[in-house]
């Protein structure tokens, strides 16, 4: 059988518990051995809290009755023995759904009442404030009864159409958004606006988040869902229905929130059984999906590879009765088998990466150190083998020298502080453009064109020339941290030459990777910013959200680009530090040594041998550190069972918009793209 998604998570899993064994015992054999400086702490403190806590979201998108709520019990919740999240016909997910687990949590289902849109505070910002959530308990034990609670998802009730204007689900500039009028008079919203699942389901507590959303108009009107969690999902899975091809709102979908690049992104073509006739023999059953499957991919400009036809619920009812046969006959294995491939492996290379080049940074730290170390100690060594047959007074002028040595020596601690002193000003300025008051300021300018016009025309031009600010606020942070580096190969430099150090200044870091990082969010917002969604963003209440949404993840960027900026500083000054401890250190050693050869002749053998074990331990920690420094190499290199990861799959994302017309009416079926079989 082929290794399903779960088997590769699993191994994730457990690749990451390994790496990070091997990361908690290189971080102890320093601590044991008072080798951990502060900023080494804080890398190895940061490094295992991704590789212990970092999550892994898959967001399932869809428009309603594409089956997408029967995927996700097919995926993850068939050894529960029934369906878990909704999904018989005419009830579908309402509201967005985040499955996930913490275990600082208690066992339930979270609920965000719809009327906190009616607020300024954002869906972040409500994260932390339990009370406006309505908590209902899980029994795990019980599935029926999980199953009638998370059955609160789908939940709507009637209101008039001034109340659905206030929550953001009627425009009348937008009719073909709304939903449908009631008879008398009333529109069917959701009663929630968010709801959270924490499960310790074995998937979930290794990390993984499942973002279950609803349809175009509930995806259209939460700002949240579509600038915040769907932009920082590892991978998308859009869901199409392979009876109806990509219809009118599909292409909405795929269009407005879907067509920006991520770190991998699938189209299930779900519900294949529907596809099956009586009066049609399985090859020709099967060149129909076919066709299916590269209409879908031709009107959505992706390769056909990209697209997988599937039956969600014959998935999961063979997995419940154990049937092998109708398990193949959905395909659900393949598409699992390249959802696992193209996901896992890369996460697992980027956390691979970002471990095994830290732990070598640290390892040539620390060499740098030992080295210094038995170098004072050869110094030591040749003095001591001087002194055998020498008279007393000799001695004492070796010991009127060590003292005049370390005198000399600690005049450098006015050059280290004058140094310490132009560093601090430069690291200053390096990160006040850096700061969230700074990218506040910057956001401020667009607000200000927001907010100057009920249809802010100018605010596509006015964001891209934000972003163009801030990728020049990275690049002058670069550049004055390159200039930080200089002054500290060149004070180094005269600082080893006048006293005797070994100071080396690292390559910079470099933070224009992270330009990258500000082009997704470009890429991501603009088409907010277009003519199509002018009438949305004129809303006072989506551009708050809008704004605090920007914001939060803009100060994401620039608070890492910070964070790796002093983290490399602190790294470049620690040395000095432990450099002048170790010297100072040595200066004391061979004082006490020559005072207690001085005061009995017996000492000199003595202390030879005690200099001498204390090189021979510093060569042992060396070794020590080089294998456990290539253990770690050797686990974050192995694949854990997950594979290669494959390159990148490159989308031709442009739609051809020619397909439909935008201004008529979207219904599910009889106005859909037409399909080849059709």
């Amino acid at each position: 059988m082929m290794p399903t998604f779960a088997s590769h998570l699993d191994a994730l899993g457990q690749w990451r518990a390994d790496t990070d064994a091997r990361l908690a015992a290189l971080a102890r054999f320093a601590r044991e051995h008072d080798l951990l400086d502060d900023a080494s702490a804080e890398w190895f403190e940061a490094m295992r809290h991704r590789l212990s806590g970092e999550k892994l979201m898959v967001a399932f998108v869809a428009e309603f009755s594409r089956g997408k709520s029967e995927l996700i019990n097919a995926i993850f919740f068939s050894d529960k023995g029934r369906r878990m999240m909704p999904a018989s016909a005419g009830r579908t997910t309402m509201c967005p759904v985040e499955l996930g687990y913490d275990a600082e949590d208690p066992v339930g289902l979270s609920l965000l009442p719809i009327e906190t849109r009616l607020e300024a505070a954002s869906l972040a910002e409500y994260r932390t404030r339990g009370a406006a959530w309505t908590w209902i308990g899980l029994d795990l034990d019980n599935p029926d009864g999980m199953a009638e609670a998370l059955a609160q998802v789908v939940r709507t009730r009637l209101v008039s159409q001034d109340e659905a204007a206030r929550l953001g689900f009627w425009d009348a500039a937008r009719p073909d958004d709304n939903p449908p009028v009631q008879a008398d008079g009333l529109v069917e919203i959701p009663v929630w606006r968010h709801a959270r699942i924490n499960l310790p389901h074995p998937l979930l507590k290794r990390g993984l988040v499942v973002l279950d959303t609803p349809g175009l108009n509930a995806i259209g009107t939460e700002p949240e869902l579509t600038l915040g969690l769907l932009p920082q999902a590892h991978a998308t899975v859009f869901i199409l229905g392979a009876d109806t091809g990509v219809t009118r709102s599909d292409l909405s979908i795929w269009r407005d929130h879907l067509s920006g690049p991520a770190l991998a992104r699938y189209v299930a073509l779900n519900k294949i059984d529907t596809l099956a006739d009586p009066l049609s023999a399985p090859d020709e059953v099967a060149a129909v999906i076919e066709r299916q499957r590269d209409s879908v991919a031709q009107t959505l400009a992706i390769p056909a590879a990209h697209v997988f036809p599937i039956s969600a619920r014959l998935a999961l009812t063979s997995r419940l009765s154990g049937d092998g046969h109708g398990l193949a006959a959905s395909r659900m294995e393949a598409f699992e088998h390249a959802l696992s491939e193209g996901l896992l492996p890369r996460r697992r290379d980027m956390l691979a990466d970002a471990a095994v080049q830290g732990a070598q940074r640290f390892q040539h730290q620390l060499q740098r150190r030992f080295g210094e170390l038995r170098r004072l100690y050869a110094d030591q060594l040749l003095e001591l083998r001087g002194l055998r047959g020498k008279s007393t007074g000799k001695v004492q002028l070796m010991l009127q020298r060590v003292q005049a040595e370390a005198t000399e020596f600690e005049q450098c601690t006015a050059r280290l502080q004058a140094m310490r002193s132009v560093h601090a000003r430069m690291l200053k300025d390096v990160l006040k453009e850096l700061s969230s008051d700074r990218v506040r300021a910057e956001v401020e300018v667009l607000q200000q064109v927001l907010g100057g016009s009920w249809l802010p025309l100018g605010a596509r031009k006015a964001f891209i020339d934000l972003c163009g600010r801030l990728r020049g606020l990275i690049e002058q942070a670069q550049q004055r941290n390159d200039e930080v580096h200089a002054m500290l190969v060149a004070s180094f430099a005269r600082l080893n030459a006048e006293f005797g150090f070994s100071l080396v200044a690292d390559k910079p870091v470099d933070v224009r990777k992270y330009t990258e990082d500000l082009a997704l969010i470009e890429r991501n917002y603009v088409q907010y910013l277009g003519l199509s969604q002018a009438f949305r963003l004129a809303q006072p209440g989506f551009q708050e959200q809008f704004r605090r949404m920007l914001i939060s993840r803009l100060r994401v960027v620039f608070e890492t680009v910070s964070n790796d900026i002093e983290l490399w500083n602190k790294t470049a000054s620690a040395q000095v530090d432990s450099q002048l401890r170790e010297r100072r250190r040595n200066f004391k050693r061979r004082y006490e040594s020559l005072d207690r050869i001085q005061a009995a002749s017996g000492e000199l053998d003595v202390r030879l041998q005690e200099v001498q074990a204390q090189d021979e331990r510093v060569l042992q920690l060396q070794t020590r550190l080089t294998v456990l420094v290539d253990d770690l190499v050797e686990q974050a290199h192995s694949d854990g069972g997950l594979g290669v990861a494959p390159p990148l799959p490159v989308m031709d994302l442009d739609l051809n918009l020619d397909l439909l017309d935008p201004s008529e009416e979207a219904s599910p079926q009889p106005d859909a793209v037409p399909s080849q079989n059709a």
